[in-house]
């Protein structure tokens, strides 16, 4: 800590290793001429919850007519995990982005956090029994920039029995959250039946784990930089990656190109995704693979790209989009297509567009089967499915209205106008784009 950060906020939740944290920064605080920011997230989890933001306000309160420069701010916790989503998960989420929103409203841009060498060799077991690779074995790092905030762990290297030994040492009074004896969460199950057996057998299970964490922290480093050099090698550049360069890397190399990829272009992707793409990518030659928040991946013709679902349209609106939909397109702007949950863009050029007076009285319809299309004015009409595959549009670009006039086709969603049907130069003329739900 340095006198240039002026506000240090401590994470507080009011238990044994927050409140030492906490009190040996208020401690050092007034010297360095700091002020101590204690932010507490009230969960609303346990009925004990306000009675233990309470205790810290009061802790805090005591401690500054002491003369220590220290406040407490706490922020509760609104909704609830969704569908699938487990209670911790949901409370670690909610916990640092109001850490984040407190520290940032309190002109803080350091967050202290209070794990010790004990919970980092408790994360990495957990992760080692989830399957975790480097990334996951090292475990929690000593400082991250996240949000425009450095949060640290300064204790991360201390023993759970140093921090006993100074709760003891200042009789510093704190709470106990029962919920830490519920061994239905996975920390606490592995705290209280597997950790006291395994330091009985290994006495220096927390230290040696710790230093894996932290080997396992410089090699997954090596590794990613590794990655982000050969990344610029086989990325598109609209962003895609291109399988047929990935696949002259070593096995090796793929699997962390592809964690450099998806750490970019898919945030959150899970290992397990990394893994069964680099079994199947080698195989096939199309495909689609699914992730979090509506979105997928798609490999076509030899690029695997991140996308996102189209809205399934409801069936009474798929039957509906069989007939013909008539819509005046003359008019610039977005014109709504309810049936296929979707919008046509109209814009105004000088060439290359559809001549208004046949965009007035345009219909919008499904494709059927049939639909000849001619891309250039020195080209033949050819079948849509000949047409999408010389232009190497994938199949979820095809979707969306064919547009005509009477029964002449004038525009293809993928394809554009039809050569056909192009304005002559000097006549009114507008382009269509096609923008799904």
């Amino acid at each position: 800590m340095t006198a240039a950060a002026r506000v240090v906020a401590v994470a507080a939740s009011g238990g044994r290793d927050s409140t030492a944290l906490l009190h040996a920064t208020a401690r050092a605080a007034k010297a360095l001429g700091l002020q101590v920011l204690a932010l507490h997230v009230h969960h609303g989890l346990n009925s004990q919850a306000g009675a233990w933001a309470a205790h810290l306000q009061t802790q805090c309160a005591r401690w500054r007519r002491a003369g220590w420069p220290v406040r407490c701010e706490v922020a509760r916790l609104s909704g609830a995990p969704e569908p699938g989503q487990s209670v911790e998960a949901w409370a670690r989420v909610g916990r640092y982005a109001a850490l984040a929103r407190m520290a940032t409203k309190g002109g803080a841009t350091l967050v202290l956090l209070a794990h010790h060498r004990r919970d980092q060799a408790e994360t990495v077991l957990l992760q080692a029994l989830r399957g975790a690779g480097p990334v996951g074995l090292a475990a929690m790092p000593s400082a991250a920039h996240r949000q425009g905030l450095t949060w640290a762990r300064p204790w991360l290297h201390m023993s759970s029995q140093a921090v006993d030994q100074y709760v003891t040492r200042f009789r510093l009074k704190h709470i106990k959250d029962d919920s830490n004896l519920d061994q239905r969460f996975d920390r606490n199950r592995l705290r209280h039946s597997l950790w006291p057996g395994l330091l009985a057998a290994f006495p220096q299970a927390e230290a040696s784990l710790a230093r894996s964490a932290g080997q396992s922290a410089l090699a997954s480093a090596a590794l990613q930089e590794w990655a982000a050099a050969d990344l610029p090698g086989v990325a598109a550049a609209d962003g895609s990656l291109d399988t047929r360069l990935w696949m002259g890397l070593s096995a090796a190399r793929r699997w962390f190109m592809l964690h450099e990829w998806l750490a970019v272009q898919a945030p959150g992707a899970p290992g397990s995704l990394i893994d069964r793409l680099c079994a199947e990518l080698p195989c096939c030659r199309s495909g689609r693979w699914p992730l979090l928040a509506g979105h997928e991946l798609r490999l076509y013709r030899g690029f695997l790209r991140v996308a996102m679902l189209a809205a399934e349209a409801p069936a009474h609106a798929s039957a509906a989009a069989n007939g013909p939909y008539p819509l005046a397109l003359n008019r610039q702007g977005l014109h709504a297509l309810p049936p296929w949950q979707g919008r046509l863009q109209v814009t105004r050029v000088q060439v290359g567009g559809l001549p208004l007076a046949l965009l007035a009285h345009a219909s919008c319809r499904a494709r059927v089967g049939g639909e000849a299309f001619q891309s250039h004015a020195k080209g033949v009409p050819r079948s849509l499915k000949k047409q999408y595959q010389a232009a190497a549009v994938p199949a979820w670009q095809r979707v969306g209205p064919l547009v005509f006039a009477g029964e002449q086709l004038l525009w293809v969603p993928g394809l554009g106008p039809d050569a056909r049907a192009l304005a002559q130069a000097g006549e009114p003329q507008a382009s269509l784009s096609w923008l799904p739900a």
